[in-house]
């Protein structure tokens, strides 16, 4: 795919004056252009679903979410991944990212790396990819040939596979199981994929992580009711979490959340239910972590 005929690398008419502008008009034109990025991420919502319960399966079966991109879509899908451990509870490495040069390319441009298909395919043996994980192919362009190349490689081992870029009928798109397209148009900047192409991206890999959470028991009701309290705002937030769910005051809720090592769900069906520590934790198991279908086995 020719590189210039991408929509993504062609000219905004709406945007030819920005050397011309106050700064004011010019922030005012940026900002026109990200109001349209929403409406075209809601376009791709059946496959943002699709791609949820994709990764929800992925996750519940042992296997592990893995973001591989290069570049921006490289950054956005580490910075995803490095999120869940403290706010999910998730284990580390559980919800993965790779970018395209390594770490190194998550402070300093490594723009070459994107530019070796079989790296992207080494990357994911290094990880010891098993067909029970899941992979999505992050690349703005829908070409990147790192990107082509991983997707490639984790078909083969047979995962299941997403691609998120914002050119319609893509490569990627078409060596993925679910292709997550949305068009956000030309950038404000030409060809600068970091603008609207990136904000889509970010949407859609909210979506993605927070609602393969969701489906894992991760979350009851809209409280992130298995996030780590390892620092005094998350403590404070775990107390408040408590508080918010059952009603009691912050003295009863330090007073349940302290033995269990502040573990905000347990400490939560521990006051809904009588139940000690050691009982609730016992049920949460019995119920795949899932505090719904805990509090219910309780009320039955």
């Amino acid at each position: 795919m020719d590189l210039g005929a991408l929509i993504s690398e062609s000219r905004n008419p709406q945007t030819l004056d920005l050397d011309n502008l106050s700064t004011l008009a010019m922030v005012s034109k940026f900002n026109q252009q990200d109001a349209t990025v929403a409406t075209a991420v809601r376009q791709t919502l059946p496959q943002v679903a699709e791609a949820v319960d994709a990764a929800a399966a992925a996750l519940q079966n042992g296997g592990r979410l893995i973001y591989i991109g290069a570049g921006t879509s490289g950054r956005l899908g580490v910075l995803d991944a490095s999120e869940c451990p403290p706010t999910f509870g998730v284990p580390a490495g559980k919800v993965l990212g790779i970018i395209a040069g390594g770490s190194a390319a998550l402070q300093n441009s490594i723009e070459g790396a994107e530019d070796d298909e079989q790296q992207g395919a080494r990357d994911l043996q290094q990880v010891a990819l098993t067909a029970s994980d899941m992979v999505v192919g992050l690349a703005g362009s829908g070409r990147t040939p790192y990107v082509l190349g991983a997707l490639h490689f984790a078909r083969q081992t047979g995962c299941r596979t997403a691609a998120i870029s914002c050119n319609p009928d893509s490569p990627l798109a078409q060596a993925a199981d679910i292709a997550i397209s949305p068009v956000v148009g030309p950038e404000a900047l030409t060809g600068s994929t970091r603008l609207k192409s990136g904000t889509a991206q970010k949407l859609v890999l909210n979506m993605i992580s927070t609602g393969a959470m969701v489906k894992t028991g991760r979350v009851w009701q809209n409280l992130m009711v298995d996030m780590k309290a390892s620092n005094h705002k998350l403590v404070d937030r775990a107390v408040r979490m408590v508080c918010k769910a059952t009603g009691c005051d912050r003295q009863q809720a330090e007073a349940a959340l302290q033995p269990v090592d502040y573990e905000t769900k347990t400490a939560i069906l521990m006051i809904l239910s009588g139940l000690n520590g050691e009982q609730a934790r016992q049920r949460l198991v019995q119920h795949q972590g899932f505090l719904r279908a805990a509090l219910a086995s309780v009320n039955r």
